[in-house]
């Protein structure tokens, strides 16, 4: 059966909202449902009941269910994981503690860093030792691990990682303490060699640990929800997402939850290339803003960059260092809690700030009417005429103007002396401002223009701030695909069955050895291969590349290779490509130094058929609003009428000049006055500059 003919539900559970998309042989059928905390997979059961009763199908119909979800990045971040005990080797007990030599913040003689996950007394040293070449040292001291194991037994332990010295080149000890342990304990056991093979153990230890520390809660909440599925008669098998972009098993996601981390946002940003290779569009910024968070993401040549590691629960906005270190591949991209329900707040010296604690949706902003006393963004889009109330989320919220407009004047407007739209403005532009700075940030520590750009925007409420986002950053083009409120979820829809497998090995380019990394690029090729082939049988492609540096750098690069055997006459073809791409990020290469491998990575996964292409349009006819409302105009700094449009209504060809708001069920697409829209030839906006129009 082809995807065309399938029917494929995607799931998205975010800090707010759950994204139900189904997807009946090509026709979208879409809900928002406001996300359950106690019971995560109930918000995912009452999106799929609105989808199906739409679609006119059963839920026993549905062919595959692809799954991204918080549930482990909010773990982390609010620390509600399992007591997870750590095994490591003699010496390295405080290595997750110490972190490494570089600080966040280099002048604060008072810094806090982040604490570990584990405290101290949970971490157990044991004798044994593998060389920085991978040969034993010292054997594994056997009866302190089976010590350990009783010692552990008798407490309230719920997870165990283990991650010894250099096991990234010989897993033998790891493999050995795991089955001890397991001979007594009966608990999830992760061990580093097999979450994250790479090299530098303040990584891979705290990795391993994150990955223990929200197993049970994945593994339980997996379970829970394939058991309500088919109680539902959706005995579908489910995929995961993972922060990579591909999908997985979920047998493999509960195992390595890890990878989840940034599932999400992941789905976001293959939504985003799909809808830059439709319209041949090779450089382009997504910006995706939901409840809880937004998120920036640059895309060249149709494909999200990518990176192997990166940082959450940030203690500080924009600081790298401040966060906890996860090495996995991830799609890279910079978020910052700037979402719809990112609350409001003035500090010490008279300034409005937003997020980064978010109302969620429990009790959510005030205007839900759930409990919420303070304001959030979504207050904020209220009070100035952006938003329906009668009409939020399909309609299945009734949004109180008036409860938003006395939070925002309580906690914002009076300590300033401003009225509640005055305030309501100053959060919005302190919102917006953020997310252009987080933007700017992104593109110049990636050597790119954000200016050169075009924005593709999606989530709730980024198409309320797109426009305002893009006249900040100097953007003249942004699109607003079909289905924009829900995209992460169309996202999964379009996500290929893919996987990236990892091994640091140190070497010399002047001690190549062809032979070596043949067969280690082999064992990679069959480990990534057979994550993919768990979810199809069609073509795979591979991608190889190695991260090389300059002897005694601190960092790689990534140099793209051919996916082929070597020989030991490619070492010259090999320094060529590092020395092109060291020019490439840093102007020129260096001469003298020796060069060396560190980290070798196979990416492989299925051949998606490419998305039809579309031509963008910038001219069309003018199509009048059939309904006005007050919107803030930030021009004028007033009020103004503003036409409504419902994007339903709007045909390919048609033009909408600002100020407008095009209004759908899942969003809202807010128009200003430095603005047109044009509607494309398959539906999606574009927002397009005056003076722009060819």
């Amino acid at each position: 059966m082809t995807q065309a003919q399938e029917i494929r539900l995607g799931a998205d559970i975010g800090g707010t909202f759950t994204d139900i998309v189904l997807d009946v042989r090509g026709t979208l059928h879409s809900a928002k449902v406001l996300t359950t905390y106690a019971a995560p997979e109930q918000a995912i059961l009452d999106g799929i009941a609105i989808v199906t009763e739409e679609a006119g199908i059963a839920a026993s119909e549905i062919d595959l269910l692809i799954h991204g979800t918080t549930l482990a990045t909010n773990a982390l971040i609010e620390r509600r994981g399992a007591r997870t005990a750590l095994i490591t080797t003699e010496g390295f007990r405080d290595v997750i503690e110490m972190r490494t030599e570089n600080r966040f913040a280099q002048y604060d003689l008072n810094i806090q860093l982040p604490p570990p996950l584990i405290p101290r007394e949970d971490r157990f040293p044991v004798a044994g030792r593998i060389d920085a070449q991978g040969r034993e040292l010292q054997r594994l001291d056997e009866a302190a691990l089976r010590e350990i194991a009783q010692r552990i037994s008798a407490q309230d332990f719920g997870a165990i990682a283990i991650g010894f010295i250099h096991s990234y080149l010989n897993p033998a000890h790891e493999a050995r303490a795991r089955e001890i342990l397991a001979e007594t304990l009966d608990l999830p056991i992760s061990i580093s060699s097999e979450v994250s093979p790479q090299m530098r153990e303040f990584e891979r230890f705290n990795t391993v640990c994150a990955n223990a520390y929200v197993r049970p809660r994945m593994e339980s909440y997996l379970a829970r929800l394939q058991d309500r599925l088919k109680e539902l008669g959706a005995s579908c098998p489910v995929f995961m997402i993972h922060s990579g972009g591909g999908l997985i098993s979920v047998e493999t996601a509960a195992a390595f939850p890890v990878r989840l981390v940034e599932s999400g946002p992941a789905g976001g940003a293959i939504f985003a290339a799909d809808i830059a290779a439709r319209f041949g569009l090779n450089r382009v910024v997504s910006y995706d803003m939901g409840g809880t968070t937004a998120k920036i993401c640059l895309i060249e040549d149709f494909q999200p960059q990518t990176a192997r590691s990166f940082e959450v629960a940030r203690t500080w906005r924009f600081a790298k260092g401040s966060g906890m270190p996860i090495s996995i591949p991830v799609i890279e991209m910079i978020e910052i809690g700037a979402g719809g329900g990112s609350l409001a707040w003035v500090d010490a010296m008279g300034r409005i700030q937003t997020g980064p604690e978010s109302a969620g949706s429990e009790p959510g902003p005030a205007c839900y009417g759930r409990g919420g006393a303070r304001p959030a963004i979504t207050d904020a889009d209220l009070a100035l005429g952006k938003l329906d109330p009668d009409n939020f989320a399909g309609g299945q919220i009734r949004l109180s103007t008036r409860a938003a407009q006395e939070a925002i004047a309580r906690d914002v407007g009076d300590g300033l002396k401003l009225d509640a739209e005055a305030a309501a403005f100053g959060i919005t532009e302190v919102v917006d401002e953020n997310m252009a700075n987080a933007a700017r940030v992104h593109a110049v520590e990636n050597g790119k223009n954000i200016g050169d750009h075009i924005m593709i925007a999606f989530g709730g409420a980024a198409p309320l701030h797109a426009a305002r986002l893009c006249e900040k950053l100097g953007i003249d083009h942004c699109l607003i695909p079909q289905g924009a409120g829900v995209g992460s979820a169309i996202g999964f829809l379009k996500a290929p069955f893919g996987y990236e497998a990892l091994s640091s090995q140190v070497m010399p380019l002047s001690r190549f050895d062809a032979g070596a990394v043949n067969a280690m690029l082999d064992d990679l090729k069959a480990g990534a291969e057979s994550f993919v082939r768990a979810g199809t049988d069609g073509e795979i492609a591979r991608e190889v590349v190695a991260f090389m540096r300059y002897a005694g750098q601190g960092w790689e690069i990534p140099v793209p290779l051919p996916d082929r055997a070597f020989a030991a006459g490619d070492a010259a073809m090999i320094e060529e490509a590092f020395r092109s791409r060291y020019a490439q990020f840093f102007g020129r290469a260096v001469e003298g130094p020796e060069i060396e491998f560190v980290t070798w990575s196979v990416k492989a996964q299925d051949v998606p058929p490419p998305p039809a292409r579309v031509e963008l349009v910038r001219g069309g006819t003018v199509a009048p609003a059939e309904a006005f409302r007050e919107v803030f105009d930030p021009a004028t700094g007033a009020p103004l009428a503003t036409g409504i449009v419902e994007r339903e209504s709007l045909a390919p060809g048609a033009r909408i000049e600002g100020p407008a708001v095009i209004v759908e069920r899942e969003t809202a697409t807010v128009v200003t006055s430095p603005f047109d829209a044009v509607i494309q030839p398959d539906g999606t906006i574009l927002l397009l500059r005056k003076g722009l129009n060819s």
